[in-house]
């Protein structure tokens, strides 16, 4: 009797020093497991020499799809995007081809699948090779999260996981430019189980992550999964029409009982200031929102593929 398959969809970029690092623990894990497999590495334009180790593994192995993107398209959620798109498998296992995610979860994930769970994705307890700020700023970011967002998302957990096919299908109907996977399969829903997990540090090649980077997804993410903070802004508003006011009959109260009372410009520019700073503030949570509307209605393709290797069609 045939084997059932699983994808194994691996986002990369210049991860040349991990490639076959990753291919050779993916196929291990999968012997200790009743299926076959099929890994889906995507290439995100890598400008170290990626594409001909890749090119070589595809020629190789024909369990190996790879696909080329055509230009570099920033995170790698279109990457993974592209992976499911190609994926034949019963369910899919996404990774980051840094392997600080490991493979030898894979055979755990799955006696959670065929235990019933649709989804089932890498909780990190702990993170090796992050210094203690930033652990503490990921795992501040999560209770964050978690409090803002319109829908529950599980804390510490990436795109490392397993779905099954028809919760790919799902998260595949989702039509929406700026993209998330971790957090549009929270979205989605399905019964969902987290498995944790100690996150290795990098052993090979060199991150493009940076404390920047990370504070623009945090930002991102926010925005997309939480209404708050234009609740916020009419607090603000609110606080400030408040506190004005109550510093305006205070005023009037010290001119008129007071002679020594505060006169002149001074006062006046704080105020100004003051007021102009918070109009600033809000303008610009109002124009990050106004931002993600103007990227959406354009309908731009999250991205283009330039080649593939070993493309098999698509089960129906």
């Amino acid at each position: 009797m045939k084997k059932k398959t699983i994808s194994v969809v691996i986002t990369c970029f210049n991860e040349k020093e991990n490639i076959l690092d990753m291919y050779k623990r993916i196929k291990s894990a999968f012997t200790k497991t009743n299926y076959s497999f099929e890994i889906i590495f995507v290439d995100n334009a890598s400008t170290d020499d990626s594409y001909k180790t890749l090119k070589q593994l595809a020629q190789k192995d024909k369990a190996v799809v790879v696909i080329i993107m055509s230009r570099n398209f920033g995170s790698p959620q279109p990457s993974f995007i592209a992976g499911m798109q190609k994926a034949t498998g019963k369910a899919v296992v996404l990774l980051h081809g840094d392997i600080q995610d490991p493979p030898e979860l894979i055979p755990q994930f799955i006696k959670k699948w065929e235990s019933g769970y649709d989804v089932v994705y890498g909780v990190r307890n702990k993170r090796r090779g992050y210094g203690f700020a930033y652990n503490f700023f990921y795992r501040a970011f999560y209770l964050v999260l978690a409090k803002l967002a319109y829908i529950p998302i599980p804390l510490n957990a990436g795109e490392f996981s397993l779905m099954d096919k028809r919760v790919v299908k799902e998260l595949l109907e989702i039509d929406e430019y700026d993209y998330n996977v971790r957090c549009l399969r929270a979205f989605v829903g399905f019964k969902q189980i987290g498995v944790e997990y100690i996150r290795d540090a990098r052993l090979k090649g060199r991150s493009t992550e940076s404390f920047a980077s990370g504070i623009w997804w945090a930002k991102t993410i926010i925005l997309n999964f939480s209404f708050k903070p234009l609740a916020w802004i009419s607090r603000i508003a609110f606080f400030v029409m408040l506190v004005s006011f109550g510093l305006l009959i205070f005023n009037i109260f010290l001119l008129l009982f007071r002679h020594d009372a505060p006169r002149g410009t001074p006062t006046i520019i704080l105020s100004v200031l003051f007021l102009g700073g918070v109009q600033l503030f809000a303008l610009s949570i109002i124009a990050e929102y106004i931002a993600k509307i103007f990227l959406e209605v354009k309908r731009r393709p999250k991205f283009i593929i330039k080649e593939m290797f070993n493309e098999k069609p698509k089960k129906t």
